[in-house]
């Protein structure tokens, strides 16, 4: 995948890389990294020698049919793990599960501390759950990422990619072996979910905002059905204004007549 999509992918957009160095030449190691298109997960492997596992809803595995084993397919050799979303915490434990398994064999762990998606381009709030418990529990070092413009590749709605050189800031690893067999204490998880979240805002200047993104998008997504609904509301206000107007108009042309 690496020769398939790799090669092609820098070929055509030739994106910029700063900090290969930290990345380890073996052993594991986690990728904390912001969230900002479809795209990151093919980027950030793209640029580096080794291997990364990233997580992805056991949905894009389990399709059934032609297309359904082409897809899952596709993403096991891009690197991707299902993970099954069911379950009383759903996610959040197997993401948990499965990064333990990539690192204690050694290799590199890709996660999203945000969880989903930046909806505006700027950087939110990241969970604590998966990251922080994953680290604390091997003892791997974090090393922040950035990802810079590639939501500007292929942004909503467009089906073409545009052809532009996005970014990755590849930060310096962090250590929290301070913290070790700590991950059950929900304000350490917390500290250190915080702490790598600054590095990547450090590495990304997107703006902070200290909330989760997936509040975000649900605030996007009440607001723009409140102004759908608002226009509907006004659309039919005026629509009832004419159709009085009308019948006003209608009843003065009546007592006129009747007057003649």
């Amino acid at each position: 995948m690496k020769v398939a999509i790799g090669g092609p992918l820098k070929l055509a957009f030739r994106p910029w890389v700063e900090g290969l160095e930290n990345i380890p030449a073996e052993g594991a190691a986690i990728l904390a990294s912001n969230h900002l298109s479809f795209s990151d997960s093919f980027f950030l492997p793209a640029v580096l020698d080794r291997k990364v596992t990233f997580i992805a809803k056991a949905e894009y595995f389990t399709t059934p049919g032609v297309k359904g084993r082409l897809t899952a397919a596709f993403f096991k050799g891009v690197g991707q793990l299902p993970v099954d979303r069911s379950g009383a915490r759903g996610a959040g434990e197997a993401a948990v599960k499965s990064g333990i398994e990539v690192l204690e064999r050694g290799e590199l762990f890709g996660i999203y501390p945000e969880g989903t998606r930046s909806p505006d381009g700027r950087l939110y709030r990241g969970k604590p759950g998966g990251l922080a418990r994953v680290a604390l529990a091997t003892g791997a070092p974090v090393i922040p990422v950035a990802m810079i413009d590639t939501e500007k590749i292929q942004p909503p709605g467009k089906v073409v990619p545009k052809l532009m050189r996005p970014g990755i800031r590849i930060g310096k690893a962090l250590d929290f072996s301070r913290y070790q067999g700590m991950e059950g204490d929900r304000f350490v998880l917390r500290a250190v979910t915080d702490e790598v979240m600054y590095e990547i805002m450090k590495l990304s200047g997107q703006e902070y905002v200290d909330i989760y993104a997936t509040a975000a998008k649900r605030q996007i997504t009440e607001a723009a059905k409140a102004e759908k609904e608002a226009e509907k509301a006004a659309k039919a206000a005026l629509a009832q204004a004419a159709k009085e107007q009308q019948e006003q108009a209608g009843q003065a042309g009546q007592r006129e007549q009747r007057e003649q």
